[in-house]
């Protein structure tokens, strides 16, 4: 764990009654799209419930708010029906009127025996990045996943750490989670990068009624003919059109932090490794050091598009992409935080109003678009010295505040914004 130990005066300074944070391994989960808490957790919460009851006679599964608002276009039903129905009949019921207070992405399980007298019944919440909740606490993990393993949870801290030892983040990442981590990032970043080759390689419509075109392909060619400059931004859309069109597709990506923003830190990465020539070992750390900040905010806000919006999602996936680009090149602590501050504030506010609750418009364009940005949120602070106003955290708590003044309409719900007129019928 950490080698350089916290004393008493750190320690009292801590919030009370803080909790530490989980592993990375719970942000970076390696699965299909098109959805982290509408396709992954659904899946999971399904796989549970059937571990706990094989012999069920039926199984009845009710969707409550975003969870059912936007669940066809989410194949929320397909993840379910694909995990129940070779034991037993299952029926879906959809309530995306039915808000329940602990998170707007809701279901309930319920198993009959073969009197139609029902055995269990649980509710349980989606509650971003594939994570699931009962309520109270995270389920579904490993004894080793559940650990709480951070004992530093705020980013000002963490950087303080930093000044203190004279590591870097991706050291704090290494104290915390032992050296193991490397071995999942290394299987992560394989995911990540089969993602972008995939998705160049692949044409055609994405599934769905948009009849959406892929664009990775085109992307990637025109930006073969530009030089300098041009041909490094376009390559850059390409590689996130390329994750993301994969993810619209149901194919195996890693939540980063969710599946909606999936593309955004492959991109940048994917770029940096093959125009720069950064070695493995680079490229890990600097995904260590991504998934920190990631993890920050999903601790002390949220990454759920339910939740929060797509600030949550394409704007964490921003800040972890910056973050890690600083970190690729040589950013000082303070300048990577300042970077990934930049990501995350100038996201502030984005709705989640996926049409047609599909995660392709406006989803896809905008990560090739923040992938971007992060590049520009980490050439910006380079120029400086890492000293800003506005701190990492400050934003953080500014988001998770911005996202629950946000109406319902604005947050996954595919009734608001974009999104408006183009729901689906239950």
């Amino acid at each position: 764990m950490l080698s350089v130990q916290l004393n008493t005066l750190q320690l009292l300074s801590f919030r009370k009654n803080r909790l530490y944070m989980q592993s990375i391994k719970e942000l970076y989960r390696i699965g299909n799209g098109p959805s982290s808490s509408h396709t992954m957790g659904p899946k999971k919460a399904a796989e549970l419930f059937l571990d706990d009851h094989p012999h069920a006679a039926r199984f009845n599964v009710t969707l409550y708010g975003s969870l059912a608002a936007t669940g066809k276009g989410h194949l929320t039903d397909q993840a379910l029906l694909n995990v129940l129905e070779p034991v037993a009949p299952t029926t879906i019921e959809w309530l995306p009127k039915t808000f329940l207070p602990f998170h707007p992405n809701a279901l309930r399980l319920d198993a009959f025996d073969e009197n139609e007298k029902i055995i269990d019944s649980r509710t349980l919440y989606s509650v971003g990045g594939g994570a699931l909740s009962d309520g109270e606490k995270i389920i579904g993990l490993t004894e080793n996943q559940g650990k709480d393993i951070y004992p530093i949870t705020t980013m000002s801290e963490i950087m303080n750490w930093c000044e203190k030892t004279g590591k870097s983040y991706w050291e704090y990442v290494e104290d915390c989670e032992g050296k193991d981590i490397w071995d999942y990032l290394k299987e992560v970043w394989r995911v990540m990068k089969e993602a972008v080759i995939r998705g160049l390689d692949n044409e055609g419509l994405l599934p769905g009624p948009l009849s959406l075109h892929r664009k990775a392909v085109s992307y990637h060619i025109k930006a073969k003919g530009y030089k300098d400059s041009l041909r490094s931004r376009g390559l850059v859309f390409a590689y996130a059109l390329a994750v993301s069109e994969e993810n619209a597709s149901g194919g195996e990506i890693v939540t980063a932090p969710t599946c909606g923003s999936c593309g955004v830190v492959p991109a940048v990465l994917y770029h940096l490794e093959q125009s720069r020539g950064f070695s493995e070992n680079r490229m890990l750390r600097a995904l260590a050091t991504a998934g920190l900040f990631g993890n920050i905010v999903k601790q002390n806000a949220s990454i759920s598009g339910a939740e929060v919006g797509c600030q949550g999602e394409v704007g964490v996936a921003c800040a972890m992409a910056a973050a890690a680009a600083s970190q690729l090149f040589g950013g000082s602590p303070a300048q990577i935080e300042y970077a990934a501050e930049m990501g995350l504030e100038h996201h502030l506010g984005m709705t989640c109003d996926p049409v047609c609750g599909l995660v392709q418009i406006p989803c896809i364009e905008r990560n090739a678009y923040a992938a971007a940005r992060a590049l520009d949120a980490n050439l910006y602070s380079s120029f400086t010295d890492g000293i800003h106003r506005v701190s990492f955290d400050r934003v953080v708590a500014v988001m998770k505040q911005t996202g629950h003044d946000l109406p319902s309409l604005y947050k996954e719900t595919g009734e608001g914004g974009l999104a408006k007129g183009h729901e689906f019928s239950h």
